[in-house]
């Protein structure tokens, strides 16, 4: 599978950027009729919010998830359920001055390698923003 795409049964397709419009992905293989708990979604994604320690980013984002498709009255369809998280607080001109250089403990350089581009706003996919929509397709699983 390629690298945005996790699962063989159950797929989690992700997208976005760290400083993009949104953090976003596409979970697949739902059987129907299932009620999911929302509100658990919402608390794994504000476990996983930066600006709660020292050690962390000191970003403000809400993570508020906006669900899509796929979902009807907190119950499942069985078609695929696409789900986005605004990103609110992208300061993509703090990252200017990194511009030509490659961030120590970053996967900078690999991105690139990878890719062939490299987006130095903040990450781009290899930010840990990007973690969002993982948490978001282990909350519903």
């Amino acid at each position: 599978m390629a690298g945005n795409i996790f699962g063989k049964i159950l797929t989690l397709t992700t997208f976005g950027e760290s400083h993009g419009k949104a953090i976003g992905g596409v979970l697949d293989g739902f059987p129907s009729g299932l009620k999911l708990d929302l509100d658990l979604v919402q608390k794994e994604l504000n476990r996983r919010r930066p600006g709660q320690s020292k050690v962390v980013s000191s970003r403000n984002e809400p993570d508020n998830v906006e669900f899509l498709s796929g979902i009807f009255e907190r119950t499942t369809l069985g078609t695929p359920i696409a789900f986005i998280v605004p990103n609110k607080n992208a300061q993509s001109s703090e990252y200017e001055h990194l511009k030509n250089v490659y961030r120590p403990s970053h996967a900078d350089y690999t991105y690139e390698q990878k890719y062939g581009i490299r987006d130095h706003r903040g990450g781009g996919r290899s930010s840990a923003r990007e973690t969002v929509a993982r948490v978001i397709g282990g909350a519903l699983a």
